[in-house]
C-alpha cells in the first residue's frame, strides 16, 4: 500500500488508470477526506491542502478535529484468545499491553 503522511493523517494513495490521476484518502477517519493529482507533486499538494481545509473547518466549527487514534485500543475477543495471548505475554516477560502492541507493530509493519 502506498501512503503520504502529513500532521499526523496518514493517506491511502492508488492510481486511477481509467482516468490517469493519482487519487487518495485520508484513513482511520469517519469523515471522509480525499483529494486527487495529475502528479506525485500536485497529489501532495492536494492532500496537504485537504487536511488544512478539514482542520480549519473544525476550527471554525468550534469542534476538536478528529484524529487517526487516540493510542486507545478496546478489543473483544474470544476468552480463549485473550488467555493465550496473557500467557504468550507472560511467557516473554512482559505486560499484555506491551505484547500486543508488539503483535500489532509486526503485523501493521509499523
Amino acid at each position: 500500500m502506498n501512503t503520504m503522511q502529513y500532521q499526523g493523517y496518514t493517506a491511502r494513495i492508488e492510481f486511477d488508470e481509467r482516468d490517469s490521476i493519482f487519487v487518495g484518502r485520508v484513513l482511520g477517519l469517519r469523515s471522509i477526506i480525499s483529494f486527487h493529482g495529475d502528479t506525485v507533486a500536485q497529489l501532495r499538494s492536494e492532500f496537504e491542502a485537504a487536511v488544512d481545509d478539514f482542520l480549519q473547518d473544525c476550527k471554525s466549527q468550534g469542534i476538536k478535529p478528529e484524529k487517526p487514534a487516540s493510542g486507545k485500543l478496546m478489543l473483544r475477543v474470544p476468552p480463549e484468545v485473550h488467555g493465550a495471548a496473557i500467557v504468550a505475554a507472560q511467557a516473554s516477560g512482559k505486560s499484555l499491553n506491551q505484547w500486543a502492541t508488539e503483535v500489532l507493530q509486526d503485523a501493521a509493519q509499523v
